[in-house]
């Protein structure tokens, strides 16, 4: 048998031709993950600019890894995934940097008077980072506790007992409002 070799610029036509179609699979996924994933950071973090920014950092590195992640059974998991370690290194630079500014200072998220437009994302900025990350992939994005431990890296049980204190707080924020 006679192997048959493709020339370099056949080679090169071939190459673009999966780039475009890798580039076209990966506009599509970003068109249905962009508003799940902003608005899951917003709920987290309670600053649009902020969650813009982590998603824009978790979009460019699942494309940086896109030949790998497209063929993941979830793909959406592993970006939001992505969006929740980049959440989680910042919390704790920034805690590290006010500790180090301050002394030792007790942690205040300075976004959520600036973000505080609804009594959802007020209540919501109450909480701890952790509990809120919790609730609201629990709850607004129905993963089950299993999934949002992965997600968190974390214990399914480490989740469910951080919704459960978010909702306790939730619960006793309404009862606040409500009078």
């Amino acid at each position: 048998m006679e192997s048959v070799e493709n020339s370099p610029h056949e080679l090169a036509v071939l190459d673009e031709l999966a780039v475009g179609a890798s580039v076209a699979a990966f506009d599509e996924f970003f068109g249905s993950e962009q508003r799940r994933l902003h608005q899951a950071l917003f709920a987290v973090t309670g600053s649009r600019s902020e969650a813009e920014d982590i998603g824009q950092e978790a979009f460019l590195r699942v494309w940086e890894r896109w030949d790998r992640v497209s063929g993941l059974e979830d793909p959406a998991g592993y970006l939001h995934r992505t969006a929740i370690n980049i959440f989680r290194d910042r919390s704790r630079r920034l805690a590290l940097a006010m500790k180090r500014v301050v002394h030792m200072a007790p942690r205040t998220n300075e976004y959520d008077a600036v973000e505080a437009r609804s009594v959802a994302a007020s209540v919501l900025g109450q909480l701890p980072p952790r509990q809120r990350a919790a609730i609201v992939l629990t709850e607004g994005l129905g993963y089950s506790a299993e999934e949002a431990g992965e997600l968190l890296g974390i214990k399914g049980s480490t989740v469910r007992a951080l919704h459960f204190q978010a909702r306790s707080a939730l619960n006793q924020s309404k009862e606040t409002f409500d009078g």
